[in-house]
């Protein structure tokens, strides 16, 4: 291809958000059927499909001398400790510039590529166009047409693609994007309506025969490098954004898998969006795609401006490019050769390329310059026509003359997310399900670990009896019952760790709330639980013995279910707070191991020390084995120690009976009292009261489990709430 010449595409063009509308007012069409309607627009038909109608620009993305420097502390050897400690400045930290005034224009209908070799700050820039650095931390200004974009604002007519491909492995392609539709477009839209939406962009993207593929990992054979970056993209377009902003789509590609994903960023662009992607180095047949190009080098610019000048400028910078060579790679190659072979690196480059632009711009008298780029339109009248022609952003509504225009009179009142709380949990919870659904291995893992554990308690403390061994044994079997199910939990932490960047991706642009996320992960969790709850209950109940009938039955089955709900919470939160599996068990089993010790089974409240007593109350098993004790000891009539057991236990209790009953008489005669082989010595409430367990009736206990689980579950929301951010500091 003659990167010389305009590149000529057909553009698939998706349904308008007008047509969506007029077509949810078409009941006659509804009744017809699904397919009749994205027949319609799946290619749709063109006078001219050689060449894309040139079209007047709305929207113009400036930013202006943008510095960013971050503090890097040097690593030190021993000859460096000691000079810096002779100077005073042991360990100070350095100055790092990311970002060296910057400055440039993307447009929409068009490509802005930023290329540099590693390390030259590509991903920076396009973090810093996204408002993905901390406020403070950036210098200069990003503007949309004159003005400066709010935060709420970018959220809601951005999208941002990641350069990993974060998504569900055991959904299919047509799956992920109809999940992503149910988030991104309003509520005000069908089902049917959305489906369409999704299958035209299915179209689009070429996925056709994917579409019914799951996305696949490591272990499950799924669809190929390319498709999943052009999922990855479809997800952040399928609410057609007005600024696109990508982190290198193309890497790890092979040359006609990148080509096919820069060529459907063309077609984006060419529906009325700003595009602006970080690229390392791209082919002859891409170049000839890009409208424009920055080229970076430590964070400065060396080239801005069309692809089609790179000769001119090399070649008044006395370094022509050969004829039939790659234009990037030659430029890549002389900047690291500046970067290598000078003291002043690509200084010269930098300064050539300020009085280039300079003399580019003057001698420039016709066209409309970047001031005025956008013809006068302000920022909210650009995104009301944006809008009326068919972008799909977050915050529409349907008037009654089936436009679209945003909700509010102020673009600062651009609603953040494009459904209600409900309809978000509704289908975060389908979509959790299903994903989970397809990799029952996981399920069936966890339920034969409970029933192995549940069957090897059953057997060991196999019926017992009413004896003080048998006592002392149900104490035994309660506390590492209830501790088990705690460590049962611990499956949670990688869970949520592997979904960590999925859910960063879809909350740092409104897909949907944190909240609502917090509400489903607890709903999703509930069945497993419920069904791990009653197998350990059924397995360990009736087999070891324990008292209260059916009743008892399901007290001691409802607070199973409360234990797990307490201990998946607890491993919940740990694993929005702990970033690494490893480290996350290593806190987990520490962490249970110490309830278990201040529980009040190795020791009883009243002899543990005062300075230690506060984590007895802050104890999760604590709460679960005093509940159970006291559903098994609080009858009234049972009795546990009658006559001669006083002797058991003690080094008495070795002797012959006929002397035990000979003892117990004595002892009956220094008492006062007579004592008879089957006079009750020891009720339920001795045992607990014995054993400390006196302050909480098991009802409360219930409740301050359950409790537990609630809180741990709102520290899961603040620690998603405060480290999910996604921005560079």
């Amino acid at each position: 291809m003659d990167i010389g010449e305009p590149s000529c595409i057909i553009v698939a063009e998706l349904p308008t958000l007008r047509e969506l509308f007029q077509l949810e007012d078409d009941a006659e069409r509804e009744a017809a059927g699904y397919d009749s309607i994205a027949t319609e627009y799946h290619t749709p038909e063109r006078t001219d499909s050689s060449v894309v109608p040139a079209r007047s620009s709305s929207f113009a993305l400036t930013f202006n001398n943008l510095t960013y420097s971050v503090k890097v502390r040097q690593r030190m050897n021993f000859s460096a400790w000691f000079s810096r400690q002779r100077n005073n400045r042991l360990g100070a930290p350095e100055t790092k510039i990311l970002l060296n005034d910057i400055s440039g224009e993307a447009r929409d209908g068009e490509i802005l590529a930023v290329m540099g070799a590693s390390g030259s700050g590509k991903s920076t820039l396009i973090d810093a166009l996204a408002n993905r650095i901390a406020k403070g931390s950036l210098k200069g200004s990003v503007r949309l047409n004159g003005e400066a974009l709010e935060s709420r604002l970018l959220k809601a007519i951005s999208a941002y693609v990641m350069q990993d491909d974060l998504l569900f492995p055991m959904l299919t392609v047509e799956e992920t994007l109809m999940f992503a539709a149910e988030f991104r477009l309003p509520c005000s839209l069908s089902r049917s309506k959305k489906k369409m939406r999704v299958q035209a962009l299915i179209d689009q993207l070429d996925l056709r025969n994917a579409a019914k593929t799951v996305i696949g990992d490591e272990g499950h054979r799924g669809v190929s490098g390319g498709e999943r970056r052009r999922v990855s993209i479809g997800i952040d377009i399928i609410h057609d954004p007005i600024i696109l902003f990508l982190d290198e789509p193309t890497s790890g590609l092979d040359s006609t898998s990148a080509f096919t994903v820069v060529k459907v960023l063309q077609t984006v662009a060419h529906t009325g969006s700003i595009v602006v992607m970080a690229i390392h180095q791209p082919s002859s047949r891409i170049l000839g795609l890009i409208d424009r190009i920055i080229f970076l080098s430590r964070g400065e610019i060396v080239f801005s401006g069309s692809p089609m000048q790179l000769p001119h400028f090399f070649a008044e910078f006395e370094h022509p490019i050969p004829e039939n060579e790659n234009q990037t790679e030659f430029a890549l190659d002389l900047i690291h050769e500046l970067e290598e072979g000078s003291s002043s690196g690509t200084h010269r480059l930098v300064e050539f390329n300020k009085s280039w632009q300079s003399k580019k711009q003057s001698g420039s008298n016709s066209g409309p310059s970047e001031g005025d780029y956008h013809h006068g339109l302000s920022l909210k009248e650009a995104i009301n026509t944006s809008m009326s022609r068919g972008k799909l952003v977050s915050g529409i509504t349907k008037t009654s003359d089936n436009n679209a225009v945003i909700r509010s009179s102020s673009t600062s009142k651009v609603p953040t997310f494009a459904n209600p709380m409900l309809i978000e949990v509704a289908k975060l919870s389908i979509r959790s399900y299903t994903n989970s659904r397809r990799t029952p291995e996981i399920f069936r893992t966890r339920l034969a670990i409970v029933l192995i554990t549940g069957s090897l308690l059953a057997s060991v403390f196999w019926r017992l009896d009413d004896s003080p061994k048998g006592v002392q044994e149900r104490l035994s079997f309660f506390a590492f019952a209830m501790s088990s199910t705690f460590y049962t939990t611990a499956e949670a932490l990688p869970l949520f760790l592997q979904d960590r960047y999925i859910f960063m991706r879809e909350t740092a642009y409104n897909t949907y709330r944190r909240s609502s996320y917090i509400v489903s992960h607890a709903l999703v969790s509930l069945p497993s639980l419920l069904v791990l709850s009653l197998a350990f209950a059924a397995t360990t109940f009736w087999a070891v013995g324990l008292d209260g009938g059916w009743f008892g039955f399901l007290f001691y089955f409802v607070f199973i279910f409360a234990s797990f709900w307490a201990g998946n919470s607890f491993v919940t939160f740990l694993s929005g707070v702990l970033p690494h599996v490893m480290v996350g068990y290593t806190i987990v089993v520490k962490s249970l191991a110490y309830f278990l010790l201040f529980s009040g089974f190795f020791i009883n409240r009243d002899r543990i020390p005062v300075y230690w007593i506060w984590f007895h109350y802050l104890s999760l098993v604590k709460y679960p084995y005093e509940a159970v004790m006291q559903n098994e000891f609080d009858d009234p009539v049972s009795c546990f120690m009658r006559g001669v057991q006083v002797f058991d236990n003690t080094p008495l209790g070795e002797l012959p009976g006929s002397v035990k009953l000979k003892l117990l008489q004595s002892l009956s005669a220094t008492l006062g009292t007579n004592i008879t082989s089957s006079t009750c010595l020891t009720r339920g409430s001795d045992i607990l009261q014995q054993n400390g367990i006196t302050q909480l009736s098991k009802w409360n206990c219930l409740w301050v489990t359950v409790g537990w689980g609630f809180l741990f579950r709102a520290l899961f929301y603040f620690s998603l709430l405060l480290g999910s951010k996604n921005k560079r500091r």
